[in-house]
């Protein structure tokens, strides 16, 4: 039996194009990806005021597909638009509050923190992701050349702001002392990691700060983050991405978050912490360093496996 084909829409920011990816991969179907532009004003408009119609979005080359799987605003109505005005059943999988009626899709993959609830709802212990723990593994040797093979290591994984963190050299020096301190009273080694929201100067302040003892990757770099996830003993993640929070627990290592003051009020980000907190998963960067243990979240492919009883 040939796989099924996916058809992937998001607005090409990376935590979604991991989101939908990675659910791809673990369903394991064919698929392709395409980045979802809105016509001129629906930019602005939400998606429950928006007619379900072509002439919201701009069009895109369609390949033949069974299943849609959409992250984001601007992907809800062209996913509604595409099953409903197809000429063979198709399956829509939207991951993330659509903030329409739930009818319109198939699944709708949520993370328990927002308190979605619905008969279509499955809920996930944070953000579903494409990361594996085979790739982790694979990928460990890459930066070993680079580090000190007589200590342990601390990862360092930077976000970047948003519209509720500010990165401000203040905040992040705030972090640099706490983290050189628990450096130097352990005798580890550093490894920073820059997302694509990281921005430059928030790199530059890191070298200029850790550079000569310690390894900064200056560019976004897959293979180092997957290597440093895998060598790291400890790992440590600034509280504005709930997606790399969520990367670092399929490891089962000790994940610290390093606080930013909040510009506005982040009570979504402050409610995945407790459960990761409750799930003994994370604690403060201003905790005590130890070693712990909780049961590695692999939630993508314990929700791609419920998808598949009910539609495979």
């Amino acid at each position: 039996m040939s796989k099924f084909k996916g058809l992937l829409l998001t607005e090409g920011m990376h935590g979604m194009i991991s989101q939908v990816e990675g659910l791809a991969k673990a369903l394991d179907i064919d698929f392709t990806h395409h980045k979802v532009e809105l016509n001129s004003f629906w930019k602005l408009i939400p998606p429950k005021l928006t007619p379900i119609s072509k002439l919201t979005f701009k069009n895109f080359d369609l390949n033949d597909f069974d299943i849609i799987i959409s992250c984001g605003r601007k992907s809800v109505i062209p996913s509604i638009y595409l099953k409903k005005n197809s000429k063979k059943k198709i399956y829509n999988i939207h991951i993330q509050n659509p903030k329409v009626s739930l009818h319109h899709f198939d699944y709708v993959v949520a993370p328990e923190h927002d308190g979605l609830s619905g008969e279509n709802v499955l809920l996930s212990k944070g953000a579903i992701h494409y990361l594996t723990q085979e790739e982790i593994n694979n990928n460990r040797n890459y930066l070993i050349e680079k580090l000190d093979k007589d200590k342990s290591y601390l990862l360092l994984i930077l976000g970047g702001p948003n519209k509720y963190y500010d990165y401000t050299d203040r905040s992040l020096t705030k972090i640099f002392n706490q983290v050189k301190k628990v450096l130097e009273d352990n005798k580890l080694q550093m490894i920073i990691i820059p997302s694509i929201r990281t921005p430059n100067n928030i790199i530059n302040l890191a070298n200029d700060y850790f550079g000569k003892e310690h390894l900064v990757i200056k560019n976004v770099d897959k293979k180092a983050y997957l290597s440093g996830l895998s060598l790291s003993k400890y790992i440590v993640v600034t509280c504005d991405s709930t997606s790399m929070i969520s990367e670092a627990a399929l490891t089962g290592k000790p994940i610290y978050i390093a606080e930013i003051p909040a510009k506005k009020n982040d009570y979504r980000f402050k409610n995945f912490r407790k459960l990761f907190n409750k799930l003994n998963i994370i604690k403060n960067l201003d905790e005590k360093l130890e070693i712990w243990n909780y049961e590695n979240l692999d939630e993508t492919n314990r929700i791609a496996k419920e998808i598949k009883k009910k539609i495979f």
